[in-house]
């Protein structure tokens, strides 16, 4: 009850310090409702996506990209904010300090987790409030859609926080951080189908890409925001829900096998 009690604290200054930073509220939380914005607002002119051979279908910009962000909004809650973080943690002797204090370890670790889950949700709700009333997408009514998104949501935001925990070994300092962590998660949106139309990638390249969860992140919540005479576009022809489930628990298991093998509450070289 202690650890769970000393847990549930830690969610809470950890949210609380989160918002207090304005450069992470930018990059992390607002970076993907501005990109709908830019790219709902930019693409206009092109028409409706998806539009049928005869003319009929097709749906806003803001439609089209509005599950793409919500898996690229996804990405950098978990492992961007929290790669970044920890490593920051680890290079000012944060860690350290807790590492000498009776704080638990799995105390910290939900104290990051439920702070990335708690402002995961909070973005998707301002993305779907922007959505809905700034650019007028109609957003789902079917319930069995919904039901997709929960789950998709929950293994893509645990899979990514762990992910991202793991990662936070990789830089050498955390002024290196952002240098190390940023190239991998904007490497990763641009083969993932986010900003590109994953269709259009060559072939190699969307082999390469279906290797790492945020394919099937933005896959899995393209099949909820998408109609669904959009699902003959995928590569597939399928949005391949127990797939995507099979490789998100995959990368799970992955990561939480690296971090039991990486974390330290501070550095091997220190």
């Amino acid at each position: 009850m202690r650890t769970l009690t000393l847990g549930a604290r830690r969610v809470g200054y950890e949210t609380r310090v989160y918002f207090r930073q304005g450069d992470t509220i930018f990059f992390t939380f607002l970076f993907p409702v501005v990109m709908l914005g830019i790219f709902s607002v930019a693409f206009q002119g092109l028409g409706n996506v998806g539009v049928k051979p005869d003319g009929t279908g097709g749906v806003p910009q803001a439609a089209y990209y509005l599950p793409a962000m919500i898996a690229a909004g996804i990405l950098l809650s978990g492992v961007q904010n929290l790669a970044v973080d920890i490593a920051g943690e680890k290079g000012d002797g944060t860690l350290k300090r807790l590492g000498g204090s009776p704080l638990p370890v799995v105390s910290y670790f939900m104290g990051k987790m439920g702070q990335v889950l708690a402002t995961s949700v909070l973005q998707i709700a301002l993305l779907l409030v922007v959505a809905r009333f700034a650019f007028n997408v109609a957003l789902p009514t079917d319930p069995a859609k919904w039901v997709t998104f929960v789950w998709v949501y929950l293994l893509g935001i645990t899979t990514s926080a762990v992910l991202g925990i793991a990662l936070s070994s990789v830089p050498r300092s955390g002024g290196s951080a952002t240098a190390v962590i940023i190239p991998i998660v904007l490497i990763l949106q641009f083969i993932s189908g986010v900003y590109l139309p994953f269709n259009l990638l060559p072939t190699w390249l969307q082999n390469i890409a279906s290797i790492f969860p945020l394919k099937w992140i933005a896959q899995g919540m393209r099949s909820v925001f998408l109609p669904d005479y959009f699902e003959s576009l995928e590569p597939s022809g399928s949005w391949q829900h127990g797939l995507t489930a099979i490789v998100l628990l995959i990368w799970l298991v992955v990561g939480i096998i690296a971090c039991r093998l990486t974390f330290r509450w501070i550095r091997k070289d220190t």
